[in-house]
């Protein structure tokens, strides 16, 4: 058995100093005992990341079903699977740079999926779902570029992510450097596009060392598990026609949090 200690330690994405709370983190302790059960198995991070791919479909398939309690659960149980995936290649000492592509392009085929299927069943023009998906992933990518910068900044932090993601990186120990060249195309293709708005509204968030805790709380609004919860609890209480206007209306926020960040420095 580990120490609790060390296992909250060793699998921390960020130094004990920086840590905040999260509000789109909320499978993080389920994920890390996951994870911890995981350790001493044949089980890889990318297997893990294989099964909230398939729990993510079973979703859609609740939706599509009208089941919508069933999608509600499934949602967030692949946000709890989801964030299992990262643990156990830091707690098996095998970061990724496959894994972690792999779990991004699963996320944005499953979202696009999740809001066609909700769009379908409650015949909403598929405009409004197109602006809801692009919305949708513009407010993650805000999360993501904060996060990323505090996870770089951190002494002791995960780094695997990058603030700017424009080099195809080396392959790491145990990876095949073109699969890595690979998916890393694809997920150039698949975000590059949040990623260039987001660093041209912000273009020197990177030269902050440090945002402040209750900043990174409210932005972890925008983080996708805390996203997915909300559509999850509409999704419970056959609430489906007002998921696509909140995502657009959330959006908003993006007004907000950005100038906030320039005035802290």
């Amino acid at each position: 058995m580990l120490n609790a200690d060390f296992t909250s330690n060793f699998m921390s994405k960020l130094a004990k100093e920086s840590i905040f709370l999260d509000l789109s983190d909320y499978g993080r302790p389920l994920g890390k005992q996951l994870a911890i059960q995981l350790h001493h198995t044949r089980f890889t991070a990318i297997h893990v990341t294989y099964l909230f791919g398939i729990v993510g479909l079973i979703g859609i398939y609740f939706i599509l079903t009208h089941q919508f309690v069933f999608a509600g659960f499934s949602l967030v149980l692949k946000s709890i699977i989801d964030s299992a995936d990262g643990e156990l290649a830091r707690l098996k000492q095998k970061p990724s740079y496959i894994g972690r592509y792999l779990d991004s392009l699963y996320d944005i085929a499953l979202n696009l999926l999740i809001l066609s299927a909700i769009g379908y069943v409650t015949h909403a023009n598929w405009w409004v779902v197109c602006i809801a998906f692009f919305l949708l992933q513009l407010q993650g990518t805000l999360y993501n570029y904060y996060y990323v910068i505090l996870r770089n900044r951190s002494a002791g932090g995960d780094s695997t992510s990058k603030i700017f993601e424009y080099k195809t990186p080396t392959a790491l120990h145990g990876e095949n450097q073109r699969m890595v060249n690979f998916m890393f195309q694809l997920y150039l293709i698949c975000y590059g596009i949040f990623d260039k708005i987001i660093h041209f509204l912000d273009p020197q968030a990177y030269q902050m060392k440090k945002f402040p805790r209750w900043f990174m709380t409210f932005l972890s609004i925008y983080g996708l598990g805390f996203q997915l919860l909300l559509i999850s609890v509409l999704l419970a209480f056959q609430q489906l026609d007002w998921i696509l206007p909140y995502l657009i209306f959330h959006s908003i926020f993006l007004l907000v949090l950005i100038p906030i960040r320039r005035l802290l420095g």
